[in-house]
């Protein structure tokens, strides 16, 4: 059964899909999903390995069409406009839709050249030296590396570099930023400066996060959606959503008893 989109009661949102089903070749990864992105929140999504997750949050920047046998039924909206339609640029989807990953990767360049990487790229013609100043203010880094901008982006902390690919990402001035396991890699100071960063930074952008971290998530989200996984009888494991609203109703009074489980640390 298709569930109905499932929507927190905000009608301001940003990307939403319709019955969307994600496959490689003949498998489907993903099926059902009915889900609209609030603008200027946190979404987290959780769940266990190998529900979808990650894969839907990188279908919302078409990075899964790297992949030659990926492809989806349904659809996905960015403000209304279908992001697989055949005469969108997945570039510039990109450009509007920016992705931060697990394991920090700065580019083998200096800090400046990682910023202003994408804007040349993109032939930005304002000032350059104020925009890699103020990216690398808005990801909270500015102090730190303001002195030494020549210095490579690869020979900063972890933590740091993180900040990095954070303001890499913003100087393209993109509206919505994914970010995949942000803090996966980080030590415990480093995961919360990210947090306390994603809290300033949804002022100004959509974010969807997708994270193993229970209190990462009930910290840090505005929303959050549950995701789940079955296997059929081939043993394939398909993804699906289970529940998603505000952040305090998944983790205090949950609908689902899945839900429930998971959040209380008690599933499978």
């Amino acid at each position: 059964m298709t569930p109905e989109l499932q929507t927190p009661r905000q009608t301001d949102t940003v990307l939403h899909t319709e019955n969307l089903d994600i496959f490689y070749g003949s498998f489907k990864a993903v099926r059902d999903v009915n889900i609209g992105i609030p603008k200027n929140a946190i979404t987290a999504f959780i769940g266990p390995s190998g529900c979808g997750k990650s894969t839907v949050l990188r279908c919302f920047n078409r990075l899964n069409d790297l992949i030659k046998t990926f492809h989806i039924n349904g659809k996905i909206f960015y403000k209304k406009q279908d992001l697989y339609a055949s005469d969108i640029d997945p570039v510039e989807v990109r450009r509007q839709i920016g992705m931060v990953f697990q394991k920090p990767n700065p580019f083998p360049k200096t800090i400046y050249d990682n910023i202003a990487f994408g804007p040349r790229l993109l032939g930005y013609k304002g000032d350059m030296d104020e925009l890699v100043e103020r990216s690398l203010k808005n990801a909270a880094l500015w102090e730190d590396v303001k002195d030494k901008l020549k210095a490579l982006g690869t020979d900063l902390s972890g933590g740091q570099q993180q900040r990095l690919c954070i303001a890499r990402a913003i100087a393209v001035q993109p509206e919505v930023i994914l970010m995949d396991e942000p803090c996966a890699a980080l030590d415990p100071i480093s995961t919360l400066k990210i947090e306390d960063l994603i809290q300033e930074l949804k002022e100004r952008y959509t974010i969807v996060i997708v994270t193993h971290n229970m209190q990462q998530a009930s910290r840090a989200s505005d929303y959050t959606a549950f995701f789940n996984v079955q296997a059929n009888d081939k043993g394939q494991r398909t993804g699906y959503i289970v529940e998603y609203d505000r952040t305090e109703a998944i983790f205090q009074s949950p609908k689902h008893q899945a839900t429930q489980e998971y959040v209380s640390g008690r599933f499978g």
